[in-house]
């Protein structure tokens, strides 16, 4: 019998190129798709809900896959994560990448298609002190930013704007860069600021160039009620820098 299983995984996107499988790179569909044939014992195709870039991590990705496997659920998580841990997970070992939950979903369910919003986290570090060990984690800019500026610009962004402005050239086309933010939240965690941005889709780099415009409002070059020019341009060239890939998580993505 057929069954559609959707899964939630983390990763760290440290040593992937991305989250899209490539032939002769190691990549987080790569890797799951690796694993979960082995324990299904035939070829098994994802399909995630997001496709992340080289160096970007995942606290909640989801990504569905169908077929007539006849693994019980919760057996197919531990076997799967067994083999991402090289073998070692029944001994408190993990690899880079892990699936978190596994759920069986009605047959025409698909984990990109039926997504009805996302939300992602940028991680900045804004402390004088650098930290090599967090360089693959997090933003780090040792000028201090001021929030309150941040804030005031992020206010522009929340709700349905045309974004081509935070486009990057070369992704996929879309019909339209019309999106809804449903919120945009900047707050502190000791030395770091946490961007959270949720909403019902997200063009190909938006998350990382918002948060580089947001991080030159904060540094004093942009004034935070330039985003309402910058945006009402439609210009990439208008906007900020884009912020690296270290500093983004995908948090979450929304169903019904």
């Amino acid at each position: 019998m057929e069954r559609n299983f959707l899964l939630t995984i983390e990763y760290d996107g440290s040593e992937f190129s991305g989250w899209q499988r490539q032939p002769d790179r190691r990549t987080v569909q790569g890797e799951l798709e690796r694993a979960l044939s082995k324990v299904c014992g035939g070829s098994v195709q994802i399909n995630g809900s997001s496709r992340t870039d080289a160096g970007v991590h995942g606290l909640g990705a989801r990504a569905s896959f169908r077929g007539e496997y006849g693994i019980p659920t919760d057996r197919l998580k531990l076997a799967a994560n067994n083999i991402l841990a090289g073998g070692k997970n029944l001994a408190a070992q993990v690899g880079d990448v892990r699936i978190l939950d596994v759920q069986e979903m009605p047959l025409e369910f698909h984990a990109r298609f039926d997504a009805k919003g996302k939300k992602y986290r940028y991680v900045i570090l804004n402390d004088s002190n650098q930290d090599i060990f967090r360089r693959k984690y997090c933003y780090q800019i040792a000028k201090p930013l001021d929030m309150e500026a941040m804030r005031r610009a992020a206010d522009h962004i929340v709700g349905t704007h045309d974004f081509a402005c935070f486009q990057s050239a070369g992704g996929q086309e879309r019909e339209t860069t019309v999106r809804t933010v449903y919120s945009l939240e900047i707050f502190q965690k000791g030395s770091d600021i946490w961007i959270e941005i949720a909403g019902d889709g997200f063009l190909y780099n938006m998350v990382r160039i918002i948060a580089g415009t947001l991080v030159e409002v904060g540094l004093g070059y942009r004034k935070p009620d330039d985003l309402r020019e910058i945006i009402k341009s439609r210009d990439r060239k208008q906007a900020g820098h884009k912020a690296p890939a270290e500093g983004l998580y995908l948090v979450e993505v929304y169903y019904e």
